[in-house]
């Protein structure tokens, strides 16, 4: 199983874009770990050695999935964010723990961060709605990663339409949020939920204007109608 992660670092090393590695950092305020692979030839990577582990049992690929995290590139952590999402039809509840574990131990950038969440986490919180109030406890975190994850981990099920009350639940929690990485999470998953529930998110942050801070509202508001927009942002 070594022999893997060593082949799709060699993989990783042999597909530099010296453009890509003199450009990622500039994206990010924290100092990043990158090799400067595009994003789009390292899925094809993840997808051309997936191929040679599916047949594994879950807990090994998650631990191959570890070591990559353990790097601390931020190629090698969306793979293993692809492989962890890849098992998504086998996730069970004890798996949170490791995602969670994930975000506490190694998440670092707002790209891994919304990577993981977006379809691991996401995948994870349709499949098994009680964990919604863990999610709720990411929120009181001191790590900015994980009040972020409370966020980001709903973006593809608010746009489905679902859990809004667990959204507005979440957007409370944080809405005075000073991280603005938090402040734009929170504000993203507003905006996704609004292009299905427009009228509760409008009212909402009409009603939260005042103390919202104005990062998070422009996001939030970014998908209404122009008339909205504008009363939103009147003081």
């Amino acid at each position: 199983m070594n022999d893997i992660i060593s082949e799709l670092r060699k993989e990783l090393q042999g597909n530099i874009d010296e453009k890509t590695r003199n450009n990622s950092q500039k994206f990010f305020k924290e100092k990043i770990k990158y090799y400067g692979v595009k994003t789009a030839v390292v899925k094809k990577i993840g997808k051309q050695f997936y191929k040679e582990i599916k047949s594994n049992s879950k807990s090994e690929i998650f631990g191959l999935c570890e070591k990559l995290w353990q790097s601390g590139f931020l190629e090698e952590s969306f793979i293993a964010c692809d492989w962890s999402y890849y098992l998504n039809s086998e996730y069970g509840p004890a798996d949170f723990q490791i995602f969670e574990r994930w975000i506490d131990n190694y998440v670092n950038n707002w790209a891994s961060c919304d990577t993981l969440c977006n379809h691991t986490v996401g995948d994870f919180i349709e499949m098994y709605p009680e964990f919604l109030e863990n999610l709720k406890g990411f929120t009181k975190s001191d790590n900015r990663w994980k009040r972020r994850a409370s966020a980001v981990s709903l973006i593809v099920p608010a746009r489905k339409g679902k859990f809004l009350s667990d959204i507005l639940e979440i957007a409370d929690l944080l809405l005075t949020d000073k991280d603005d990485l938090v402040q734009k999470g929170y504000g993203w998953m507003l905006k996704v939920a609004s292009q299905t529930h427009r009228q509760t998110i409008f009212e909402y942050v009409m009603k939260n204007k005042m103390v919202m801070p104005r990062t998070a509202l422009r996001y939030a508001i970014e998908k209404m109608p122009a008339d909205l927009r504008t009363e939103a942002m009147k003081r």
